[in-house]
């Protein structure tokens, strides 16, 4: 593996894609017997999904794939909303809008993907973790769309998908708090909040998609602070282009990039304006994080 010494494993997934395959779940029970004998730390992963219904055998996490069209994936954020908080959690390993939607890196792709990807932040008490695929493709063997970033032999770029994770950094560790979306438009919308630290310093971040082809006026409004939003140190950050199947690319790389504004409006009511196909982050200053919000 190029590594000259031992290193720690914590996670041994049994299998990719065999959940139902003839001989999948004897196998997997003699690696399972066996590895939790020798080495009882390791958390084993079962490739059968445990999202709608509970596995038939004993696992730590379950692996859950899932490459769709744009629309199929927004409309996946609530998964997990109905998912016995009992039991092994999800590891969602694999998931991507791909084929016609997704082209080599698409807007569209990355906002369904940012939508699914609040549902998940919004149930991490069961998904344990995330990881988009693939990470990585030569831009000379390009066998497979869509990929986070591009490279060749001296330049790189950072696909729309790529930026939208960027939106997700905090969420590690953060508390998570329950929001609401009144809209005659809420059916293309995808929010959540949570509050989280940097350097000392406390924000209420509040990430919307505006899946739909309309702009789209909000009020936010924010409940249970215990100190007020602070509009110097509060930002606004978007992810949007002027046609949702633009793409970055070698000689356009910064094409579909986020954009970051100071909020001067920041406050516990806001108005707030998102843009047609647009992911969009507000960081708001705190004095501290306990709090509800609601929008």
């Amino acid at each position: 593996m190029g590594h000259p010494e031992p290193f720690p494993v914590k996670y041994v997934a049994i299998g990719n894609e065999d959940c139902g395959k003839k001989y999948y779940l004897g196998n997997y029970l003699k690696f399972y017997n066996a590895i939790r004998e020798s080495y009882p730390d390791i958390q084993m992963i079962s490739n059968c999904d445990g999202s709608s219904k509970p596995l038939d055998h004993p696992a730590d996490l379950y692996d859950f794939h899932v490459y769709t069209d744009s629309k199929t994936l927004f409309n996946m954020k609530g998964t997990f909303d109905k998912t016995s908080r009992t039991g092994p959690k999800a590891f969602v390993s694999e998931y991507a809008v791909w084929r016609t939607d997704a082209g080599r890196g698409s807007l569209l792709g990355s906002l369904a993907e940012a939508a699914f990807l609040t549902g998940l932040e919004k149930n991490s008490d069961i998904v344990q973790m995330a990881s988009y695929a693939p990470l990585f493709v030569n831009d000379n063997d390009q066998t497979w769309n869509p990929d986070a970033i591009v490279f060749n032999s001296w330049q790189q770029y950072g696909t729309p998908s790529y930026w939208m994770q960027k939106f997700f950094r905090e969420s590690s560790g953060a508390m998570i708090h329950p929001i609401t979306i009144s809209s005659s438009y809420s059916g293309s919308l995808a929010a959540s909040a949570i509050t989280w630290q940097d350097s000392g310093n406390s924000f209420l971040k509040v990430k919307i998609v505006n899946f739909g082809s309309d702009t789209v006026s909000l009020t936010i409004s924010v409940s249970g602070l215990q100190a007020s939003i602070n509009a110097l140190g509060s930002n606004a950050t978007v992810l949007t282009s002027s046609n949702v199947k633009d793409e970055n690319s070698f000689s356009n790389p910064n094409k579909v990039v986020p954009v970051t504004s100071q909020l001067r409006n920041a406050a516990e009511q806001m108005q707030v304006t998102l843009a047609a196909h647009s992911f969009s982050s507000f960081d708001l200053a705190l004095a501290q994080s306990e709090l509800v919000a609601e929008m």
